[in-house]
This record gives C-alpha cells, sequence and structure tokens, in this order.
C-alpha cells in the first residue's frame, strides 16, 4: 500500500525519477531483482477495498436501528430527524404512488363572486379619496355611464371642485339592494364636511343611491357598483 501511494503522489518534477526506477513487479526499483509488492491488507478479502468478491443480496427489510446508538449530527451539531419509511400496505398493489386525477377541462368555469354591499361603501370611498387628491377623473368615472350620470361634463365636473380645499365623509350603514329591471340598486348614507379655500366650511347630509347591471353581456364595468344618483342636502347652521 505504502508503494502504490508513492506512485500516485509522485510530483510532476520526479516523474522521470520515477520512470527510471520502474516497478517492483517488472523487477526494478531498489529491492531485490524480481521482488514482486507486497500484498495489501484486505486483499484476501476481496482485493484492496476489502469487499468481498461476490456480494451475496445483503439485508432484506429495513435494518435494523440500535437503540444504544449516538443520534445522528448534522454539520451544526443538531440531531437528524429519523426519515419516517413508508408502510408497503399504504401503496397500490403494484407498489406505485397514487396519481392525482386531472382537472376536468369540461368543468364550468367558476362565477365570480356578487358585488356586495360593502363594495357599494367602498366606491364611496374611493370617491372622496379621488376628490381630495384632485383626481377628477377618477371621481367622475365613478358615476353610472362613463361619468353622465353625474349631469356633468367632465370639465364642469372638476370645476365643481375649484375652491374646495379637502372634504372628510361620514359613511353610514347602507341599505339593503333592491333589484330592478336587469340591475340592482342600493342606497349608501354619507354626512360630508366639505372645506373651501377661504376657510369657511360646509356641511351636508344625504345618500347616494349604486346601481350595477346583472343582464347577460353586460360588461365587468356595468356589473361594478357606480353612483346612479345622489340627494345631498347642505345643512345650515
Amino acid at each position: 500500500m505504502i508503494a502504490l501511494i508513492a506512485v500516485l503522489t509522485c510530483p510532476l518534477w520526479l516523474m522521470t525519477a520515477c520512470k527510471d526506477k520502474g516497478s517492483a513487479a517488472d523487477g526494478g526499483g531498489e529491492g531485490e531483482p524480481g521482488q514482486s509488492l507486497p500484498t495489501p491488507e484486505g486483499a484476501s478479502r476481496g482485493g484492496v477495498t476489502g469487499m468481498p468478491d461476490r456480494p451475496g443480496p445483503g439485508q432484506i427489510g429495513l435494518p435494523e436501528v440500535d437503540p444504544n446508538a449516538p443520534p445522528a449530527l448534522d454539520e451544526n451539531g443538531n440531531p437528524i430527524a429519523p426519515v419516517e419509511p413508508t408502510d408497503p400496505a399504504a401503496l397500490p398493489v403494484d407498489g406505485t404512488l397514487p396519481i392525482a386525477a386531472p382537472a376536468d377541462s369540461n368543468a364550468p368555469p367558476a362565477m365570480p363572486a356578487e358585488p356586495s354591499a360593502e363594495d357599494a361603501v367602498a366606491v364611496i370611498r374611493d370617491y372622496y379619496a379621488a376628490i381630495n387628491g384632485k383626481n377628477f377623473e377618477r371621481a367622475y368615472a365613478l358615476w353610472s355611464d362613463g361619468g353622465r350620470a353625474s349631469g356633468q361634463t367632465p370639465q364642469q365636473f372638476a370645476d365643481g371642485f375649484a375652491e374646495t380645499a379637502g372634504v372628510s365623509v361620514e359613511v353610514m350603514p347602507p341599505g339593503r339592494i333592491d333589484a330592478g329591471a336587469g340591475q340592482r340598486y342600493i342606497e349608501v348614507p354619507v354626512a360630508i364636511a366639505s372645506t373651501q379655500r377661504d376657510g369657511s366650511q360646509h356641511k351636508y347630509v344625504g345618500a347616494y343611491t349604486l346601481r350595477r347591471a346583472v343582464v347577460d353581456g353586460a360588461s365587468d364595468a356595468q356589473r361594478a357598483w357606480r353612483i346612479g344618483s345622489a340627494d345631498i342636502r347642505e345643512v345650515k347652521p
């Protein structure tokens, strides 16, 4: 074994010297002529590796666990949890794992959830958030019919807030959703406080009526809650 390690570890600059010495099997080297290398330890058990010449079938089934053996540790010194073996009785007869059934491609698509009363309240909050952010185009679009239900053009709508510094709104609990001809309606009460640029304040109370379409062929925008009308009145001090 020592002689083999010496040959494998011979540096490149000694390759010539190693060649000149020859191998012991050829009768060269520093020993007596014709002397062969000693038999490596374990050769009688099947070669240098110590494995038998004809390995048998080995142990059949799961290996026995020695209860007194120390636990296996990872590189951080933490115990490694043992892997639970698969129970052969839980497998199919042919030993293969079950395969999940593919989804039915012919199944009808799931219907989207219907807009709720809370969704209608969210539209009113979004409406006043857009007004406070001076995003009048967004606020105008939250009226039905692309904003035309407000009774104003986009420019008229924006001009109506020219002297408004800020608006706060308190949204009351909405009413029930009512059905109409191909439509749904809901009323959302509000209390509004508007502050003008000159510092004056105005208070309003009333309600917005929101509507949405439910007929076949309606677009997603038509099926969403939009402001259909408003009944807002100023509260005099």
